[in-house]
């Protein structure tokens, strides 16, 4: 839970100063939102039995029902299911624990259309991608077929096809990262850009959100091994590794094009490694990690220009970071991936593993990144030609935290009213000021 606050500062901190309660408004709202959806029928519908075609749960568990006192685990006779160590948790232990997948990957969408989304529009796009998009890809990625009765049957990527995600590189980012691109076309660029500058109003807020991200991305990653295990372990350093070679690469990038590393492209990059990372943290190596978090960190750094090329204004970079981050993350599995890691697992390309996982790995990528995107675009056009998703230029221009909240993040008029204490040295110190710049004069 604590990466969507994280989440918020760090998109808080990259828009203007007339829009940070919004940003952070934007992914709080999906912890209320997708937390009720998911109890009525979210769950059910992403770990439900399945209803046809591996596409979408049924409605076993809607409202939770038979949950309470029951277990989730599988027998450890099986290597191929994913709980390895054959152990078993409290079924509502896993229903919250895939929840905060659910909210952050909504939340994730946002920073794609900082400045000029209506809030309560974007409160009830949430909702509806929640329950057209994200959980049957969730269904599609995290539902396993039982190891025990035949008559449990997931997600078609899972299952079917085969392809490995440990932690939701491709329901989780290129999922938020196709939909983030839907949704700039749909409501179009913010006024002004790309000829004015918008730069971040609170580079603090953003290291604060990145520093909150990377913490919360361990229970992220090695909170899917379910267990703590060797496996948790593996994903607990691969995680690491990859972050770190990020920011590295990144910085690299910005010097040599650039001439200076900056704080903004620090934390980008370490998200860049993380997102990377998840979809490979328990099926490769520490060295593969290192590899996998360098590539992300330069190519991202990298992708995050083409916005400007092909001139679409995707504010936060979601798409140049979580889009292409989980793309190259979930492909590199075929590359890095060995079963000396994770006997759940394949053998990559390096492993002897010929090209069979680079195939059905670059498939899931691309099936979830095409249904988000076209759902995404539907969805979003209709709310746009029904209730307005795009605020008023007026309000744009003024800011979107009075126009939608009426708020706004910073009071900077009441240090010099109102007969408070600070307001009153604020015009001591101003009269000071004034005084002895007279008597220099």
């Amino acid at each position: 839970m604590l990466m969507t606050p994280g989440l918020a500062f760090f998109y808080g901190g990259m828009v203007r100063a007339k829009s940070v309660l919004n940003m952070l408004m934007m992914s709080f709202i999906a912890l209320a939102v997708v937390s009720v959806l998911w109890v009525l029928y979210g769950y059910s519908l992403a770990f439900g039995n399945d209803v046809g075609g591996g596409l979408v749960g049924g409605l076993d568990f809607a409202g939770l029902k038979d949950t309470i006192g029951t277990l989730v685990g599988v027998a450890p006779a099986d290597p191929a299911a994913p709980w390895v160590d054959g152990h078993q948790i409290p079924h509502l232990v896993f229903i919250v624990f895939q929840l905060m997948f659910a909210i952050i990957t909504c939340a994730l969408i946002s920073g794609a259309i900082a400045d000029r989304a209506k809030f309560w529009a974007w409160t009830i796009f949430v909702g509806v991608w929640a329950t057209l998009v994200y959980f049957p890809v969730a269904h599609w990625v995290f539902n396993f077929n039982a190891v025990t009765g035949a008559e449990y049957v997931g997600g078609w990527i899972a299952n079917t096809l085969g392809a490995l995600d440990f932690a939701g590189g491709t329901a989780v980012h290129i999922n938020a990262g196709a939909a983030a691109l839907a949704l700039v076309l749909v409501l179009g660029k913010r006024k002004g850009w790309p000829r004015e500058p918008m730069r971040p109003h609170n580079l603090p807020f953003v290291l604060l959100g990145a520093g909150l991200l990377w913490f919360g991305w361990y229970g992220f990653n090695a909170g899917s091994a379910l267990g703590a295990s060797d496996l948790a372990g593996v994903a607990f350093i691969t995680t690491t590794a990859a972050t770190a070679t990020a920011v590295l690469g990144w910085l690299i990038v910005e010097q040599i094009r650039d001439g200076k590393p900056t704080t903004l492209g620090a934390a980008s990059g370490a998200i860049a490694g993380l997102v990377a990372i998840t979809p490979a943290c328990g099926f490769v190596s520490p060295l593969g990690a290192l590899a996998i978090g360098l590539v992300a960190g330069v190519v991202c750094a990298l992708a995050v220009s083409l916005k400007y090329k092909l001139g679409y204004d995707d504010s936060l970079d979601v798409v140049g970071v979580h889009l292409v981050g989980g793309l190259i993350g979930t492909v590199l599995i075929g590359v890095f991936a060995t079963t000396s890691v994770n006997a759940a697992g394949k053998d990559g390309l390096i492993s002897g593993g010929g090209f069979g996982l680079l195939g059905k790995q670059a498939l899931a990528a691309g099936a979830v990144m095409v249904y988000s995107f076209v759902a995404t675009y539907i969805i979003a056009f209709v709310i746009q030609k029904t209730i307005g998703f795009r605020v008023s230029d007026e309000a744009e221009a003024t800011g979107i935290d009075e126009a939608e909240h009426a708020e706004s993040g910073y009071e900077f008029s009441s240090l010099r009213g109102g007969g408070s204490s600070l307001g009153k040295t604020a015009d001591v110190l101003a009269q000071k000021v004034s005084a002895s710049a007279g008597k220099e004069g």
